[in-house]
């Protein structure tokens, strides 16, 4: 892919728990793109969750890194909630 947009996110948590979490849910998500715009990597460092995300143009871009961390976001509310019960 020629290389026209990126953004690297890095995520810290207050657990590594969290991180393999949210890894385990995300990672199947990396393997299946829904389009060749894109080319995702994830990676984790005990509490620290890394996104790359490439992107033919900015527009796919940002359409990626909303999704993914819509999809992060979602899944912290839900361990909040079941932490909570």
């Amino acid at each position: 892919m020629s290389e026209n947009a990126k953004a690297t996110i890095n995520l810290v948590f207050y657990s590594e728990n969290q991180v393999n979490i949210l890894w385990s849910a995300l990672s199947p998500e990396t393997k299946a793109l829904p389009t060749r715009r894109i080319s995702i990597k994830l990676e984790k460092n005990s509490n620290c969750l890394v996104l790359v995300v490439e992107a033919e143009d900015t527009v796919a871009l940002r359409a990626t890194l909303n999704s993914y961390l819509r999809w992060i976001g979602s899944t912290l509310s839900v361990l909040e909630v079941i932490q909570k019960n």
